[in-house]
């Protein structure tokens, strides 16, 4: 199996510029995950992000956790659990309004950092949505235009643990699934994996490194590139040993964008026959996906499919 993909930002502006877009180019067609470093988004600011989540969760999370846990019998189940996911979470939303200083149990500090944290985040999904862009032959801006609906994208954070599990063949630390959204970037624990995708039929770690971004393609990426880019099943196997940390931040559309295949990606060919996704306004695939996150993505198109004949383009959907 070849490696996983590994790109080095810092060489994008020298005179590797194009072998580093034929890596970008390779991972999103091939892989639809890739793994970032030298991002441009300080180490201290990494290491400070991953000491306050891990904080934050012995002192607030982690007896919460383990009573749920008692209360559901989870610690000695017998048979495999398939309704139920063995993490920790809470969630943040940045954009279009912050939640950040409504979340109960964070401390001052810890909201000042993940507010600072997430506006690198989102200045680097933003620029990566551009190279993206290069890389398909879309005008510079186009994914951003397309995501942006009537208040600006949604940009929100799941901060998760995944504390060790006494019986981790029976019990996943997060089912197989694709992202609902865009463009996701994930800071994940350097010291204990479990992150998985699956490519080619086999399931392939994701390996943690130090400092490094984890990207990976969502729904909406897929159907604006009209299948040229996929999202695709990853999954978290949880471990005996280790709390593992995974903060994923999810650039996503806003909740009244229309989403559908960008008209320069889609071939003539394919209009014909009608091989085309859907067009669909994101908040309703959003309450479809919650419904049946852990299924499989095609009937999602299709049942999107179904309804598109009500979908009105606006103008920011055209631009």
């Amino acid at each position: 199996m070849e490696n996983f993909p590994i790109i080095n930002l810092e060489k994008l502006n020298g005179e590797e510029r194009k072998n580093i877009m034929e890596q970008i180019k390779d991972a999103c067609e091939n892989w639809g995950f890739f793994e970032l470093v030298n991002h441009g988004i300080p180490h201290e600011l990494l290491d400070t992000v991953e000491r306050m989540t891990k904080e934050h969760y012995r002192k607030c999370m982690e007896q919460r956790f383990k009573e749920l846990v008692a209360s559901k019998g989870l610690d000695a189940v017998q048979a495999e659990v398939n309704d139920i996911d063995w993490e920790s979470t809470f969630f943040l939303r940045h954009l279009p309004v912050s939640n950040i200083a409504e979340i109960p149990d964070l401390d001052g500090e810890y909201r000042k950092i993940m507010k600072e944290f997430a506006q690198k985040l989102e200045k680097l999904a933003e620029e990566l949505l551009d190279l993206l862009c290069e890389n398909l032959g879309l005008e510079k801006g186009y994914l951003k235009k397309a995501f942006y609906g009537s208040k600006g994208p949604t940009f929100g954070t799941k901060v998760s643990n995944y504390p060790p599990c006494p019986k981790p063949d029976l019990i996943k630390g997060l089912r197989a699934h694709t992202d609902a959204g865009g463009i996701i970037l994930l800071f994940q624990d350097d010291k204990v994996s479990g992150l998985q995708l699956l490519k080619d039929g086999q399931w392939i770690d994701v390996p943690p490194m130090r400092h490094s971004i984890v990207i990976n393609i969502g729904d909406q990426l897929e159907v604006i590139t009209n299948g040229k880019y996929k999202s695709v099943l990853h999954r978290v196997i949880a471990q005996t040993d280790g709390t593992r940390m995974s903060i994923a931040s999810f650039y996503n559309p806003g909740s009244d964008a229309i989403i559908y295949p960008a008209p320069a990606l889609v071939e003539k060919e394919a209009q014909e026959k009608n091989q085309v996704y859907p067009k669909f306004v994101f908040e309703d695939y959003m309450k479809l996906y919650t419904a049946v996150k852990f299924q499989a993505k095609e009937p999602r198109f299709e049942a999107m499919k179904a309804v598109e004949a009500n979908v009105k383009l606006g103008p920011i959907a055209t631009a």
